[in-house]
């Protein structure tokens, strides 16, 4: 495991926290471990008409309905066709659950909080509150996702409305 080290964000504890850390485009992203249920491989997801284009559907995992988030699309970085080890995080969260994909899983890292450098301000236009902060780890930079903020509160209702409002573990 690499060690982490970034600048201290005042009001931190010296706990450790775990993160599981992904590619999106060359690009690494982490969200805490407490909300992973699993990595699954892509399979074939089934097209629900009407959804926003970057929810690409749904896929069912041990009799569960889990819509499946293209983070990529989310987020505005364009849509390449997917790869050999293009994979589908299931996460838990609290309109239910969902499965993000990503271009590759990479590690499980555990970084103190106080390695974890607070978002920068990107000005009033750009939606940041996503972005839990920012983790150095080496000479990287880790962007660290509030698994709860990526989807609007429109978008959280409609996740919960596919799944029926139940979480993995239910």
């Amino acid at each position: 495991m690499a060690d982490a080290t970034a600048t201290v964000v005042p009001g931190q504890s010296l706990e450790k926290q775990q993160y599981i850390t992904f590619y999106l485009n060359n690009e690494e992203y982490a969200v805490d471990a407490l909300n992973v249920q699993g990595i699954i491989e892509l399979s074939n997801i089934t097209k629900v008409p009407h959804l926003p284009e970057f929810i690409k559907g749904v896929i069912n995992l041990r009799g569960t309905i889990i819509p499946v988030i293209d983070l990529k699309l989310k987020f505005g970085m364009g849509c390449e066709e997917y790869k050999k080890h293009t994979c589908i995080i299931i996460t838990d969260f609290s309109g239910g659950v969902m499965g993000i994909i990503a271009d590759t899983v990479s590690d499980v890292l555990h970084m103190p909080d106080e390695s974890v450098a607070s978002t920068p301000s990107l000005g009033t236009k750009i939606r940041t509150d996503f972005i839990k902060g920012m983790g150095q780890v080496d000479n990287r930079l880790v962007i660290i996702l509030d698994i709860e903020k990526i989807l609007t509160q429109d978008e959280t209702s409609l996740v919960s409305d596919i799944t029926g409002g139940e979480s993995a573990g239910n």
